[in-house]
C-alpha cells in the first residue's frame, strides 16, 4: 500500500452543543509514530474514540487503509487492523497473563463452537498457532516470569505491559496508545519507551501515542499534533512543536519552553501574551 495509513479530515464532534473536536485533520504514515498532546479536556480521548468506532463524528472523514471508518462498528475496525490500549488498565484480573493475551487472538479464531467442543483437528491446530503467537509476545515484552500468574497480583508497570501485549496479539497495522506510561516510575517508563521503539523497528507497526510525559513524546515521536479545547493548534516535528508559541501558552508552559531552549543552548524566546 502506498500513501498514508490513516487520514483524518475535518473531524467535528459535539455532545449536546458542547464541541469536543473541531476541524481536526492529520495523516499517519505506514511506519510513523505520531503523537497527540494537549491539556486535560483537549479532546485526545474523544479523538481516539472516533478512530476506534466508539463515537461517531457529526462531520468529517476517517480513512484507514483507504477504507472509510465513520459509522463502522468497533469490532469491524479491529478486524481491519486497528488495536488500542487504555489509560485505565482494562484487563481481566482473575485470569492469567497468558489468558489475557489469548483474548487478543479472538479476531483470528477460524473454528466454530462445534469444533471447539469436539476438539477436532482444525481447532487443535489453530489453538496451537494462537498459543505460539502469544508466547512470542511474552518473550518480546519480557514477561516470562509472570505468564501463568493472575494479572490482579502483578505490579502496575507489568499490567501495562500485559495490556500492550494483548493489543499486539491482535496483529494490528495501527496501534493506539492511550497514555502508556501514565503512573509509572522512571524505570518502568524507560522500559515501556524501549518496547514502543521495538514495536516500531521489529514489528513495523504504526502508532498514535497520547501521552502527558513530554520527555517520552519528544524522544519517540516523528510528528506531534497539539490540541486545545478540541482545536488543532500545531502539527509538526517535536523540535518545532516544543518551541511553538501557541503550544507553550496552551499546554507546555513558558517555563518548559525556556528550560528546553536552555538545555539545547538556544536563545530563550518570550512567549506572546
Amino acid at each position: 500500500m502506498t500513501g498514508p495509513l490513516l487520514q483524518v479530515d475535518d473531524l467535528h464532534l459535539s455532545f449536546a452543543g458542547l464541541q469536543a473536536l473541531r476541524a481536526v485533520s492529520f495523516e499517519v504514515g505506514q511506519d510513523e509514530l505520531f503523537a497527540i498532546i494537549g491539556p486535560n479536556g483537549a479532546g485526545k480521548t474523544s479523538l481516539f474514540n472516533c478512530l476506534s468506532g466508539l463515537y461517531r463524528p457529526q462531520q468529517g472523514a476517517i480513512r484507514f487503509g483507504g477504507r472509510d471508518l465513520v459509522g463502522v462498528k468497533p469490532d469491524r475496525i479491529a478486524r481491519a487492523g486497528m488495536a488500542r490500549t487504555f489509560q485505565n488498565i482494562e484487563l481481566f484480573e482473575h485470569l492469567t497473563v497468558l489468558d489475557n493475551l489469548l483474548l487478543g487472538r479472538h479476531l483470528h479464531v477460524g473454528y466454530g463452537v462445534g469444533s471447539a467442543l469436539l476438539w477436532l483437528g482444525r481447532a487443535r491446530r489453530e489453538e496451537a498457532r494462537h498459543r505460539r503467537a502469544v508466547e512470542d509476545i511474552v518473550d518480546f515484552l519480557e514477561i516470562e516470569r509472570y505468564r501463568k500468574q493472575p494479572v490482579g497480583i502483578l505490579p502496575y508497570g507489568i499490567k501495562k505491559r500485559v495490556e500492550l501485549g494483548r493489543a499486539l496479539a491482535m496483529e494490528p497495522k495501527l496501534l493506539l496508545l492511550d497514555e502508556p506510561v501514565s503512573g509509572m516510575n522512571v524505570e518502568e517508563t524507560e522500559d515501556m519507551a524501549r518496547f514502543i521503539l521495538d514495536i516500531r523497528e521489529e514489528l513495523a507497526v504504526a502508532m498514535i501515542l497520547v501521552e502527558h510525559d513530554m520527555g517520552v513524546v519528544m524522544d519517540l515521536a516523528d510528528r506531534v499534533l497539539a490540541l486545545d479545547f478540541g482545536i488543532p493548534i500545531a502539527v509538526g516535528p517535536p523540535t518545532e512543536i516544543q518551541h511553538h508559541p501557541d503550544v507553550i501558552r496552551a499546554y507546555l508552559g513558558e517555563q518548559y519552553g525556556k528550560a528546553r531552549a536552555a538545555a539545547a543552548g538556544e536563545p530563550v524566546a518570550e512567549v506572546p501574551r
